[in-house]
């Protein structure tokens, strides 16, 4: 990749669990929760507020774990599952040719659709401020709400039938061992309070190893693995994050367009050069945009700075080198009041400090990198 930061973490396809569809998943309704790191030699850590309902949640050091399967608003993701469920009612019929023609290509104008759509996606945003502020789930030194349910039980006298057949010790050991577990629970809630407090308190203070951290748990960019695309992370100064998104382009956008003849068949062309390169376009700024919402989302920062890669034709060497096809400073004041169920994407970067060459008909050219400016 080649980010020169102090501080950076790399999510690559195939590579890392957070990027891969059964990685760090989003957890709801979940109390106390704490959100976990899953790097090796790190611990747990899980962040959540008490009582909201909201927390992130990941298990690091254990082979089994859990995660939600994150829910799309976009109307193209949401017609890519239900092209899914028609795909395999079809099989499940034994659909006719035309049926299975139809089907192709009402699922690639849906993927360009939804590749040109990126930025509309986004997790909710993650307050700090409430996690750090949020109060103890009980007065430490006092019984828990859970030690408290216990020791009520634990206080009813064993009935007659217990008494006449004999029940009455184990009924009593089983009370004792409920307490116990009870109290066990109560500290461990506890502890989880501690450790959100803490975690926040870190992010709030500018701690980078923490906003990496925030980064790997939430996971928002679960989905750029649909894409084959690598992202890298970077920061050494609060308030900031960059980035390194690999466009992989010849990957993700087609070559050729599909489409029925009169009588129903299959028909495959090249796509035009314009069409191409207007479709590369769209996907190049609604993925750097949707980097920049999910970390405006997960991080309290003011500015996150996007670098997208690509292999680009060197007329020089006649080689293919990877060079910046645009490079953007997004702001966090720049992001707010956006409908961006509305927005194009590339006029929407262009209302931010960027470096970006584009021709209808050439495509891409590279550019120079921004700078952080003193």
């Amino acid at each position: 990749m080649g980010l020169n930061f102090r501080k950076s973490i790399k999510i690559c396809k195939g590579v890392s669990l957070n990027l891969s569809k059964s990685g760090v998943g989003v957890s709801v309704g979940t109390k106390g929760a704490r959100a976990s790191i899953n790097t090796s030699g790190r611990s747990s850590v899980r962040v959540g507020i008490p009582g909201t309902g909201l927390s992130y949640t990941a298990s690091s050091g254990s082979k089994k774990k859990t995660a939600k399967k994150r829910s799309y608003s976009s109307s193209a993701r949401k017609k890519q599952e239900e092209l899914a469920k028609k795909k395999e009612a079809l099989a499940q019929q034994k659909a006719t040719e035309l049926e299975q023609n139809r089907l192709q290509v009402e699922e690639q104008e849906n993927y360009l659709d939804l590749i040109r759509s990126v930025h509309k996606e986004c997790e909710e945003p993650i307050d700090w401020k409430a996690l750090r502020d949020a109060p103890p789930p009980f007065e430490k030194g006092q019984p828990g709400p859970a030690e408290q349910a216990a020791a009520q039980t634990a206080a009813q006298k064993p009935g007659l039938m217990s008494r006449l057949f004999g029940n009455a010790e184990k009924q009593q050991r089983e009370q004792e061992e409920a307490l116990a577990a009870a109290k066990a629970a109560d500290a461990e809630t506890y502890a989880e309070w501690e450790e959100s407090k803490t975690f926040a308190d870190r992010i709030l203070k500018g701690d980078t190893d923490a906003y990496l951290e925030a980064i790997e748990t939430a996971n928002p960019f679960e989905d750029f693995a649909d894409y084959g695309s690598d992202l890298e992370f970077g920061t050494d100064q609060p308030g900031t994050m960059e980035i390194e998104f690999r466009v992989l382009g010849k990957d993700v956008v087609p070559e050729k367009t599909l489409s029925l003849t009169q009588t129903g068949k299959l028909s495959e062309k090249a796509m035009t050069k314009t069409m191409y390169f207007d479709i590369m376009q769209d996907y190049v700024c609604s993925a750097a945009i949707r980097l920049g919402r999910e970390l405006f989302s997960v991080l309290p920062v003011d500015y996150v700075m996007v670098h997208a890669v690509d292999g680009v034709l060197d007329t020089s060497t006649g080689n293919d080198e990877e060079f910046t096809l645009l490079s953007v400073l997004f702001t966090r004041e720049g992001f707010e009041g956006c409908n961006f169920d509305r927005i194009d994407p590339s006029d929407f970067v262009g209302r931010f400090r960027h470096n970006m060459s584009f021709a209808k008909t050439t495509g891409f050219h590279p550019v120079p990198r921004l700078e952080w400016e003193e």
